[in-house]
């Protein structure tokens, strides 16, 4: 993680969990962490935002008052990391020995608000001393037991009634470290060869996926620099094949929400094609820009806003259109624990719009026979099924495709199931990122 001390990192966290409570994401948080304390502040807040439910039931009653805002995001980090594994659905190790976690978080306290170290050292040590107990009485409230906010577990047990549990769970899991080898250069089987080689152990996956053992930073992977190897979940990397399947080499593809750009490199990996990729945040297309780079690919990189086509749209029909739309990205929680924190219950229903709008605006710019893949990585049937049903009924050329059999929602579980039938689950054990992918044709009518 990082040589500096704990109390500072300490004090960081609690800085960045304020920050998620007060509304901001914690990737800005986290920029503005000091370089050398980044990793190890990152790893703290990851961990506090996954029991960040625990932590407020435990504190709530081990404090009469709220205490002030800087203490009370310190206690709420110093709990959540004193949170027994055993009481862990994912069964995560103590970060650290509960008198060292205690020690560090009083000296935190000095640094952060002097006169609050006393009242710091009184509640940890009383929730040692009463730590079975107070475990107990959080494990019987629903934020307690499963650290999301209660609109969000309502919804989840409503589209997913079997199945509910065992994602909130998963919710606090680690994600796996999956890798995208480039198909121009090499396959997941050489690729996982090469990563042992470099001591890292790892596993081939359906396509092009390897998984590792454990997450190392990319600096350490064989040929990354290079472009031999791109980060990107299992689920994800199903996007660009449904989409590709059929496609003639220079066949015009939009990418309609481009940014970071892994979908579109990932199209490009795979087949020769004229790809436009479209985002209405020109910082975050640079981010494409540079991806494309690294790989030795390259794509028309075009600054606008999707829902604007006559902006930006040349009149030429598109083959294939990748809508990537924006969503609650309830289905990435493991990997953005900030997430259910920060979405509200109104945000589905604004989200929802935006790709209905979506859809209608860069259905027309589709030719005759071609196809449009829908994703989002979200668990919300209304971000998901509820959108296609919906987009079909105001579109009578539209059609689920036949082939490839669109997945459906991906749920993030061990065997990745999907909600239609016939879809292909990944036959890889552990479980990809949520996500929904629907494969559209366009036919005459």
């Amino acid at each position: 993680m990082t040589n500096a001390p704990l109390h500072a990192l300490l004090e960081q966290a609690a800085t960045a969990v304020a920050s998620v409570r007060g509304g901001r994401s914690l990737d800005d948080a986290l920029g503005r962490v000091p370089g050398e304390l980044r990793p190890g502040t990152q790893a703290l807040a990851f961990h506090a935002l996954r029991w960040l439910g625990s932590a407020e039931v435990v504190l709530r009653g081990l404090a009469e008052r709220a205490p002030p805002p800087a203490v009370e995001s310190l206690l709420l980090v110093a709990l959540a990391l004193l949170w027994p594994p055993a009481a862990m659905a994912a069964k995560a190790p103590a970060p650290y020995p509960p008198h060292v976690l205690v020690d560090q978080a009083v000296e935190a306290a000095r640094r952060r608000a002097p006169r609050s170290a006393g009242f710091v050292n009184a509640v940890l040590r009383r929730f040692l001393r009463e730590q079975d107990a107070r475990v107990a009485a959080a494990l019987a409230t629903p934020l307690g037991r499963w650290n999301h906010p209660g609109w969000w577990l309502d919804r989840l047990r409503a589209d997913w009634p079997n199945e509910w549990a065992a994602i909130a769970d998963a919710d606090n899991d680690r994600a796996p470290m999956t890798l995208r080898a480039n198909a121009r250069r090499t396959t997941a089987a050489h690729y996982v060869e090469r990563l042992a080689e470099a001591g890292l152990a790892a596993v081939a996956g359906p396509g092009v996926s390897v998984q590792l053992e454990r997450p190392v930073p990319v600096t350490s992977l064989p040929g990354f620099a290079e472009g031999d190897a791109s980060v990107q979940d299992a689920s994800a990397q199903r996007a660009a094949p449904l989409l590709a399947a059929g496609l003639r080499p220079g066949a015009r593809v939009l990418d309609a929400c481009a940014a970071p750009g892994g979908k579109t490199a990932h199209l490009l990996e795979l087949a020769d094609l004229d790809v436009t990729a479209l985002d209405r945040d020109p910082a975050r297309l640079a981010r494409v820009g540079e991806t494309l780079a690294r790989l030795g690919l390259s794509a028309r990189t075009l600054a606008a806003d999707a829902l604007d086509p006559a902006s930006w749209w040349d009149g030429e029909p598109f083959d294939a259109i990748l809508l990537d739309a924006p969503c609650t990205a309830s289905g990435i929680v493991r990997r953005h624990p900030d997430v259910r924190w920060l979405r509200r219950p109104g945000d589905v229903a604004v989200l929802a719009e935006t790709q209905s709008r979506l859809l209608d605006a860069l259905w027309p710019l589709l030719g005759p026979g071609g196809r449009m893949l829908y994703a989002t990585c979200s668990l919300f049937r209304d971000e998901g099924e509820a959108r296609i049903d919906a987009f079909l009924q105001r579109h009578p050329d539209a059609a689920v495709a036949a082939t490839p059999r669109s997945p459906g929602h991906l749920l993030p579980l061990p065997d990745n199931r999907a909600s239609r039938p016939a879809a292909v689950a990944i036959d890889d054990p552990a479980a990809g990122d949520g996500f929904f992918l629907a494969l559209l044709a366009r036919h005459h009518v």
